[in-house]
Order: structure tokens, then C-alpha cells, then sequence
């Protein structure tokens, strides 16, 4: 690995300001440099276009990441972008009503015939409340069990207040609840994915009216737990809610609950990420029974309003069936993690394969943090911006695909090569910190 990493300077002087005026530095958690490769990593782009990108010292990269998984369909791709455009040409808020979303909500309905109502928003952390708030509007067992990362509002967080490691293993270690109102404690409680014993009891002990989980975490669904869960809140009352806002329209047209049994279907889903291909627009289906109650307490925001999210949702749904994307996406990560294992395989480093085909990542079984911060970098050296975790794109072409994995060869060869006192005097960056628990 002789080649100097690229020059980011007038990256690391932007990011070295922002601290200053900007609280973390960055808006999203997730696209902190320091979970990469601290003080080099290029931190902010100037143009993208399908699966490369260009930063703002012009340096370019193949992007084999897509953090954090808004494009299944490339960046830029040229049909969404056309519908985006010519709509923008004809205005975006105004003082009525725009009729695409009413066309989205249809659609959304079609794809899911178990739901019968839609509500929709800008990112995954307000879907994730307003389905909260949808359900405590109804249930009179106010309490929410919960499995997953499902964002960052108050009523989640609230599972931290008793023990600051509650979400540990869910979302970021030892999550802080300051700022957070103490009368949420004992409202919010955490079980593990597979654990149904303890979500048994705490639908037993706890006063528990809503099941908040994520359908899939770092593996495929485990079908028998979640027919037993199904089973437990049709016998107790208890409103099943799936957090699709990462796994939905990766593996089919919908949510990944849709390929398993009906008996298995959520009363609430929702949707973000993949929906609009980079646009901000999230989706919130349910069942009518639960849904109308909207009516009777007060959710709203003017910016859920704006046009350009639900024309892009469309535009990418069409284009979605179009090409059967989640066919081809699930068909490259499946690609992805064969040569992964056939490579550390031939290296003889252990490591940890997991995650739905068309969102593959890898662990390191011993010294994750330093040899993930070390295959970055020399990825990095070698133009590609890559990391344990790749949100599988069309635009991952097999030639491209093909390049990746000789680079990522000759990158492992060299971890294989170095002992973990070696390998840290080959960093030139302090080690990454560690990120969200479904995301490493």
C-alpha cells in the first residue's frame, strides 16, 4: 500500500469549524468522520452521480457504503430526477393540498392490502413517533416494549432513564438521557431480538400496550419468534409495530414482512430510506381501525406538506417495479458476501458474515475496531469509500464489484500480514469510535 491517502484539507478545516457552530458537527450521527477515519476522511461531498463520488477537495471515490441506505437506485438517477425537476418547476408548498400524495398513499395500500390508511413524513425518527403517538391514542396501555434502533424522540430514549444500558445492543452504548423528561421513566422497555421469554414478561408485569421492533436485525427473520409475538398481542390487545424505515424496498416491492406469512403482518409499518431514493420522504401504514384515531389528537407539521418527497416516492416506485431492484440488489449482496467469505477464508481471518442479502456487513472477531479502522483507510488510499457495511445499490455494477474485490484482497491480505501492534503503527488515524449496534 504505497499510494499517499488523498489530500483533504479543505474537508478537515470545514469539519474543524462546524464543531463550533454546529452541536456533534454533523446533523446525523452515522456520517460522523470520527466512526471512519478520524481527521481523514473526506467528511463532505460536491457532486455524487450513480455509485461515485466526488468531495470537496475533488478527489474522487467509488462509493461501496451508500451511508446510509436513502439510494438503492444510484445517485442521480436520471428518471427520478427527471420527475423531481420538472416538478420543481411547477412549485413545491403552497397554500393547498398537492394531489401525488393521495397517488402515494394508494399505491403504498396496493402494496401492502393488509394496511388501509397512510401518514407520511420527512425522516425515520418523526415516523417512528407519530406511530407511537397513533398507537397510545388507542391503546389505554400506554407502556411500549421495544427491539431496535427506532430513532432519537423522547419516548425512546425514555428506556434509558432506570439504566443507562437498556438500548445497549440496540442502538449506541450508554446512551446519556439528559434532556430527557423524567416522568417517561418505566414507559419505555427493551427486549432482545430471539429473547421471547422476557418480552413475555414484560407484557405480563409491565403494562405493555404497544411492540415496537425492528423486523429484521442482523439476520434474515426468525419466523418462530415473530409468529409468537403476533400470537401474544392478538391475545393480550397489544398493537404490533414494525420499523421497516431500513429493511423495507430492499427485498421486495414493500416490506421485508411481506415475503413471510400473512398471520406474521404488523398493525403498523413504517417506511424511509429507500422510498425516495434519496429524497426526504417517509411512510406510515396501518391498519383503519387504528389509523382514522389520528383524528382525535394532533399531528402535523407543514414541511410534511412540500411535493418533491412524494414525487420522488412515485418516481422511484415506478422505477422499482420497472427493474425489479430488490431482485438485483439482493442478487449482488449475495455476490458480495460469497467473495467476502471466500477471501477471509483464504487469509484465515475470522470474521462474522451477517445482515439481510441486500444490506451486507462483517465483524472482525477480534480487533474489530482497529482492523475496521485499517481497512478503511487503505480503501480509502485506494479511492473507494468503504467500510463493514454496504447498503447493496444497482449502480454496484459487476465491473465495478469486480474491483472492489481486488482491492479488498490485497487490503485483508495486508491485516493477515500484520499482527494488531503492526497494524496500529500502520494507522495514520486514531482508531474510529464505535457506531449504532446495527450498523457494526
Amino acid at each position: 500500500m504505497n499510494k499517499k491517502l488523498k489530500n483533504t484539507n479543505k474537508a478537515q478545516k470545514i469539519y474543524t469549524n462546524s464543531k463550533k457552530i454546529i452541536p456533534g458537527g454533523t446533523m446525523l450521527f452515522s456520517k460522523k468522520p470520527e466512526l471512519h477515519l478520524p481527521n481523514l476522511w473526506p467528511n463532505y461531498f460536491s457532486k455524487v452521480k450513480d455509485c461515485y463520488l466526488w468531495d470537496v477537495d475533488n478527489n474522487k471515490y467509488t462509493d461501496m457504503m451508500f451511508y446510509v441506505g436513502t439510494n438503492p437506485l444510484g445517485y442521480c438517477n436520471k428518471n427520478i430526477d427527471k420527475e423531481v425537476i420538472k416538478s420543481i418547476k411547477k412549485g413545491n408548498l403552497a397554500t393547498l393540498n398537492n394531489a401525488e400524495e393521495v397517488a402515494l398513499a394508494k399505491k403504498l395500500i396496493k402494496f401492502h392490502p393488509w394496511a388501509q390508511m397512510v401518514r407520511f413524513a420527512r425522516s425515520g425518527g418523526e415516523a417512528n413517533a407519530i406511530a407511537v403517538r397513533i398507537a397510545r391514542s388507542v391503546t389505554n396501555k400506554q407502556n411500549i416494549a421495544v427491539c431496535g434502533y427506532h430513532g432519537w424522540h423522547d419516548w425512546y430514549l425514555a428506556a434509558n432513564l432506570n439504566n443507562k444500558k437498556n438500548l445497549d445492543g440496540h442502538t449506541i452504548k450508554g446512551i446519556d438521557t439528559r434532556g430527557i423528561h423524567k416522568n417517561l421513566r418505566n414507559t419505555v422497555y427493551t427486549f432482545e431480538y430471539g429473547n421471547f421469554d422476557k418480552l413475555y414478561n414484560l407484557v405480563k408485569n409491565k403494562n405493555i400496550g404497544i411492540i415496537k421492533m425492528e423486523l429484521s436485525r442482523s439476520t434474515y427473520p426468525n419466523i418462530k419468534f415473530l409468529a409468537k409475538i403476533r400470537k401474544l398481542c392478538n391475545q393480550n390487545k397489544i398493537i404490533l409495530i414494525y420499523d421497516e424505515c431500513t429493511s423495507g424496498f430492499r427485498e421486495t416491492l414493500g416490506g421485508l414482512h411481506l415475503n413471510y406469512d400473512s398471520f406474521l403482518y404488523p398493525d403498523l409499518a413504517m417506511f424511509g430510506k429507500a422510498l425516495g431514493n434519496g429524497y426526504a420522504i417517509n411512510a406510515i401504514i396501518g391498519k383503519n381501525k387504528i389509523m382514522k384515531n389520528v383524528a382525535d389528537t394532533f399531528i402535523s407539521s407543514t414541511f410534511w406538506t412540500e411535493k418533491i418527497g412524494t414525487v420522488a416516492a412515485l418516481s422511484t416506485l415506478k422505477e422499482m417495479q420497472r427493474i425489479k431492484s430488490w431482485k438485483i440488489i439482493k442478487k449482488k449482496g449475495q455476490y458480495i458476501k460469497k467473495n467476502w467469505r471466500i477471501l477471509f477464508d483464504k487469509y484465515n481471518i475470522k470474521a462474522k458474515i451477517s445482515g439481510i442479502d441486500s444490506l451486507p456487513s462483517f465483524t472482525f472477531e477480534t480487533h474489530n475496531q482497529l482492523k475496521k479502522t485499517y481497512f478503511t483507510q487503505e480503501m480509502l488510499r485506494n479511492g473507494y469509500l468503504a467500510s463493514n457495511i454496504i447498503y447493496v445499490s444497482i449502480a454496484h455494477k459487476e465491473k465495478i464489484l469486480q474491483e472492489y474485490f481486488k482491492i479488498f484482497e490485497r487490503v485483508i491480505k495486508s491485516i493477515s500480514q500484520n499482527d494488531p501492534n503492526e497494524l496500529k503503527n500502520l494507522l495514520e488515524s486514531s482508531l474510529c469510535e464505535t457506531g449504532l449496534r446495527r450498523l457494526n
